[in-house]
């Protein structure tokens, strides 16, 4: 395997560590995607809001997750552009219904390893 399909693997599976952990609630999961530092932007009622990510955490923790719910999920990845050996960009839908989220991940590798650095999304209520 060449070392940008490697990396390319190594995103996808970050990427699918992040949506299990959305959709199962578990915040294991999705800090493991996340690294500690990161936050998650979006535009609420005209202004920026930017979450820490341990913030976002524990609003995952405190809410039934989608499983358990019994909902369907609606994970598409839209694409992945790996756009040097430590960056890349991962754009992808998924939804906590009535919530629905288009995420744009910034990822880097970071001693060795994938994490979303940062998350930009926004969210269509239907």
């Amino acid at each position: 395997m060449t070392e940008a399909n490697a990396d390319r693997a190594a995103v996808e599976a970050v990427v699918k560590t992040y949506l299990d952990g959305l959709y199962e609630g578990d915040v294991d999961k999705i800090a493991a995607a996340f690294h500690p530092t990161s936050a998650l932007a979006q535009m609420s009622e005209g202004k920026l809001q930017i979450t820490p990510r341990d913030v976002w955490l524990d609003g995952v923790r405190s809410r039934p997750s989608p499983k358990a719910k019994g909902l369907a999920r609606h994970d598409e990845v839209l694409s992945i552009d790996i756009a040097g050996p430590t960056m890349a960009f991962v754009k992808l839908k998924c939804a906590i219904p009535p919530r629905f989220f288009t995420d744009q991940l910034s990822l880097l590798k970071i001693d060795g390893r994938w994490q979303v650095a940062q998350k930009v999304f926004q969210t269509e209520v239907r």
